[in-house]
């Protein structure tokens, strides 16, 4: 009997230590993942409004709201996650950032952030988490990305044939998914800032 106590109070202590251990490492690490992901975003911002002086975190729209604009523009397995207003030097608002994560990759969530200009170009957008298949979604960056840039249009659709116009997205040969799910991300994006941001409303 004193023989199990004894095991007993031993497994107990070796399972509150190693809590203590893993509750250590995640307050060590937390703080720098925290500022790692505060960093990409940043970057990403300044990647997608170039001639932006600052970035000012915006308050979002309620849900309920932001669900009724994408379902209203037929759009499913979006999530509008952030908002920064895009000022120059002056302070003058030149447009805004938004992130986006679409939920229908092959790999999973796909995020990035879209800059849009008050007279609604999307500058471009600048991935900030993607899990896709190498040599096949993974190529996003470098297939997908750069022809989104400097277009003005309400909505994008994705063809296999080749593009002829600018709301024409060239998919990704062996990747429609990934294709399907960034495209529909952008279109989340301008739906939100067509309904809700159009004007400076937001500012």
């Amino acid at each position: 009997m004193k023989g199990m106590i004894k095991d007993a109070l031993i497994l107990f202590a070796i399972t509150l230590i190693a809590g203590l251990m893993l509750g250590v490492v995640n307050d060590i690490t937390k703080e720098p993942i925290a500022q790692q992901e505060q960093k990409a975003k940043n970057e990403a911002c300044q990647n997608v409004f170039a001639v932006a002086d600052s970035f000012e975190a915006q308050e979002l729209a309620d849900s309920a709201q932001i669900e009724q604009v994408l379902t209203d523009a037929g759009i499913s397995g979006a999530d509008i996650d952030e908002l920064m207003a895009a000022k120059d030097a002056s302070g003058a608002l030149l447009g805004y950032v938004i992130t986006v994560t679409d939920h229908e990759g092959y790999g999973g969530d796909i995020q990035f952030s879209m800059g849009i200009t008050n007279e609604g170009t999307l500058n471009g957008i600048s991935l900030l988490s993607i899990s896709e298949t190498a040599g096949l979604g993974m190529r996003a960056g470098e297939v997908l990305v750069p022809q989104f840039a400097d277009k003005n249009v309400s909505k994008f659709t994705y063809t296999k044939t080749g593009a002829t116009a600018d709301s024409e997205i060239d998919a990704i040969s062996g990747a429609t998914i990934t294709t399907n799910a960034v495209v529909n991300g952008v279109n989340a994006g301008l739906a939100y800032f067509d309904k809700i941001l159009k004007g400076g409303s937001a500012q």
